[in-house]
């Protein structure tokens, strides 16, 4: 990111948001970026792509409830509350509609809102989506985790004590931990550090995970989404398998599809300048 990118903040049902924002306010093509979850913020999953995509677009990048700068407030975490909140913030910013980009989590809260408020939407992309699928990576072991919430608070703490800890830790992410720059890793150490968090992904862990699979699960109502959507997906995806992203291009009525061969499931991060131009040229309808 550069100078050019702001740091602002809107309220939402009583809640602080912290959001980048860059490019022209005064266009009406404006693009949602929305990240993913564990330890995630809009400069870490999207911080490549916001100036880029600012040439011809107002961007935004939202820190969505309890990530980033936004409020940590200790409450429940669902799918359901993150959309709403991010249609909330819409409302607060004042844009009607948008192109939303989400990964990972983000992903799923994009599917989310086109599915609820349809008109608030211009165009998806889907990049490494959440909510493409109902089984758990690490099957009982991703349950037994969602359980215990104290393990992610025993990782998050050693991993706050050492930045090449945190580096090697990207790998249950990325293909090649090593290939992450340096100012990313710093940037990673540094939202690591911030009191709370970790908190908004174990508590809506606890709420998505059951013993079947993921709870919300948006395969059988993607015939309804007839927007614009490009899927992206890695090809080394470990979380969410491509499979996914393959069968979510087969049931959208209007759907791009692109894998991304040695890359995992940061995909906005790993293939940055690719993930960026196939973006922007969705975006621009090429």
């Amino acid at each position: 990111m550069n100078a050019d990118v702001t740091d602002r903040s809107a309220i939402v049902d009583g809640y602080r948001l912290g959001y980048l924002t860059a490019g022209d306010a005064e266009t009406d093509r404006t693009v949602l970026l929305l990240h993913g979850g564990i330890v995630d913020a809009a400069h870490l999953s999207w911080g490549a792509a916001i100036n880029a995509l600012a040439e011809e677009h107002r961007v935004i990048g939202l820190d969505m409830l309890g990530y980033g700068a936004s409020e940590f407030p200790d409450i429940e975490y669902t799918t359901a509350l993150h959309v709403d909140i991010v249609e909330g913030f819409l409302d607060a910013i004042g844009v009607d509609r948008a192109s939303v980009v989400g990964t990972s989590l983000g992903g799923g809260v994009t599917l989310g809102l086109a599915l609820q408020a349809p008109e608030r939407v211009e165009q998806l992309v889907l990049a490494d989506s959440f909510g493409l699928g109902r089984e758990l990576p690490s099957g009982d072991l991703s349950y037994a985790a969602a359980r215990l919430p104290v393990l992610n608070k025993l990782s998050i703490a050693l991993l706050r004590r050492d930045e090449r800890l945190a580096r090697a830790s990207l790998g249950g992410i990325v293909e090649d931990p090593s290939s992450v720059p340096d100012d990313l890793v710093e940037d990673f150490y540094a939202q690591l550090q911030r009191p709370g968090v970790g908190r908004a992904f174990r508590r809506w862990r606890a709420n998505e995970v059951t013993r079947a699979g993921y709870r919300t699960v948006y395969v059988d109502r993607l015939s309804e989404i007839d927007h614009p959507t490009l899927v992206l997906h890695g090809g080394e995806d470990d979380l969410f398998p491509p499979r996914w992203a393959e069968r979510a291009a087969d049931r959208l009525p209007e759907a791009d599809l692109r894998i991304f061969e040695d890359c995992g499931h940061w995909l906005p991060r790993e293939k940055p300048a690719e993930c960026n131009e196939a973006i922007a040229a969705f975006l621009r309808n090429e």
